[in-house]
């Protein structure tokens, strides 16, 4: 009798040590998964991920049109995103700035009636450390290239078309082509600088950077003298240029009411020397290269967007033939350094967020 009983009670001594065990377990694993909840919600809150991006296509048909045009279709991607992350003194800020599109029209001549419409790639990160609440020094790296190759279409539209030889030929009877004026890292521009940048808000921002080194880059010999690319002593190219200068930088990224979204980047570069190559003609400090681009969306029926794009250009040693209003070139003269200027008006299927 007695030894059923110490059976009874070691079991039963037993069962509640298990079930302690299980609970002590299960109270255990909960805080855990509680402190890994805790532990994600800190983390994703120092993070902040926006943008707009979209696909606008755009179509023109004309007939018996007096003023002229091209019957064409035109369709683009594009996107413009920002990850930042901000933890006490430090931020970290990723931008991508890219948009790809092409033409289709039947006017062209037969061979080219593909065409390149927008190009772009603009990747920008910058680490931050604040000294002051509104002010950060800032380490920034950027690079700006283009995807597939763009060419100049004048001769080939100018031409005239031959049906027997499938060639497009100039008046005097001799086949012509479209010639290339840039294509994937011809050019690029590479730029590593240190400043100090203001920050009175999460909405605007502008950055000095007395240090800062730009790499050029043209791996198509044929397009460097157009970029501005050092020049050897035998008369050739040399494939890279570095230049030491002072960078400006400034962007806005505002919501100035629901689903309207303007975001603006502006880019200032002059090299404090001229090229040892060149001094003569050289870009010297106080000759700004421009980029400035500007992406303003509206976003309605959760899906659709208008978008308005703009770039504005400008580099010292870019050299580009005048045109006249219509296209052509009659001026006399050799290429030299012009403002560029692209705007696009866009509707389509977008996101903002």
């Amino acid at each position: 009798m007695k030894k059923g009983f110490l059976l009874v009670l070691m079991g039963a001594l037993c069962f509640s040590f298990a079930n302690a065990q299980v609970d002590e377990k299960t109270a255990a694993d909960e805080a855990l998964k509680t402190k890994v909840k805790s532990a994600e919600v800190d983390s994703a809150k120092y993070w902040k991920f926006t943008g707009v991006c979209g696909l606008n296509v755009a179509q023109t048909a004309l007939f018996n049109w007096a003023a002229g045009g091209n019957n064409n279709v035109m369709g683009f991607i594009f996107a413009n995103l920002t990850l930042s992350y901000k933890k006490d003194k430090w931020t970290w800020d990723t931008n991508l700035d890219t948009e790809l599109g092409e033409m289709f029209s039947n006017d062209y001549k037969k061979g080219y009636r593909w065409r390149k419409a927008n190009d772009k790639i603009n990747l920008t990160t910058k680490v931050g450390f604040q000294m002051h609440p509104q002010w950060y020094l800032t380490l920034l790296g950027s690079f700006r290239s283009q995807y597939a190759p763009g060419w100049d279409y004048k001769k080939v539209d100018d031409g005239i078309w031959n049906e027997e030889t499938g060639l497009v030929e100039d008046v005097e009877g001799n086949p012509v082509d479209r010639t290339l004026i840039s294509k994937w890292l011809s050019p690029s521009y590479t730029d590593l600088a240190l400043g100090v940048e203001y920050r009175p808000n999460d909405i605007f921002t502008i950055g000095v950077y007395p240090v800062a080194g730009r790499m050029t880059t043209c791996t198509d010999e044929s397009l460097r003298p157009n970029y501005g690319l050092p020049m050897r002593d035998d008369g050739t190219y040399k494939p890279v240029a570095l230049n030491m200068g002072l960078r400006i930088n400034g962007g806005i990224n505002y919501t100035l009411v629901k689903n309207l979204k303007i975001i603006s980047t502006i880019t200032l570069f002059t090299p404090y020397t001229a090229r040892i190559h060149d001094k003569e003609h050289g870009q010297k400090f106080g000759n700004f290269d421009v980029d400035w681009d500007v992406a303003i969306t509206y976003n309605f029926l959760k899906v659709f967007s208008v978008s308005l794009m703009t770039s504005l250009k400008y580099y010292d040693q870019v050299m580009i033939a005048r045109k006249d209003w219509d296209g052509t070139r009659n001026h006399p003269g050799h290429p030299t350094a012009r403002v560029q200027f692209k705007e696009v008006v866009g509707l389509g299927i977008g996101y903002s967020f």
